[in-house]
């Protein structure tokens, strides 16, 4: 893989995989588990697919870019990204598992 496709493939797959992670624990939490809007569990089921299917593509860019040869500035960018989406991973399951606790006395 050459460097200008490991930079597109960076540039293409960051955002896509970014972007849906943030928007992935809002969504839940405010339109599906606790709707705030007129029809938000509507509006969740719509809006999560096409999310995820976002994630996967940009999860795949950045994997290939990141694993690619030879070493380069792009393989670094996409190693990065991906730890900082293990990160948001991580504090996204821990809300979800904390909003699966009950809320009050038994």
């Amino acid at each position: 893989m050459t460097t200008h496709h490991r930079e597109r493939a960076f540039i293409i797959g960051a955002p896509l995989a970014i972007v849906p992670a943030l928007v992935f624990l809002p969504a839940v939490i405010f339109l599906i588990a606790f709707p705030q809007v007129t029809h938000g569990r509507l509006i969740g089921f719509l809006l999560l697919p096409p999310c995820l299917v976002a994630e996967g593509l940009g999860l795949w860019k950045l994997a290939v870019g990141a694993v690619s040869g030879p070493w380069g500035i792009f393989n670094t960018l996409s190693f990065g990204v991906l730890v900082i989406l293990l990160v948001i991973a991580g504090y996204t399951g821990l809300f979800l598992a904390l909003i699966t606790l009950p809320m009050g006395p038994p």
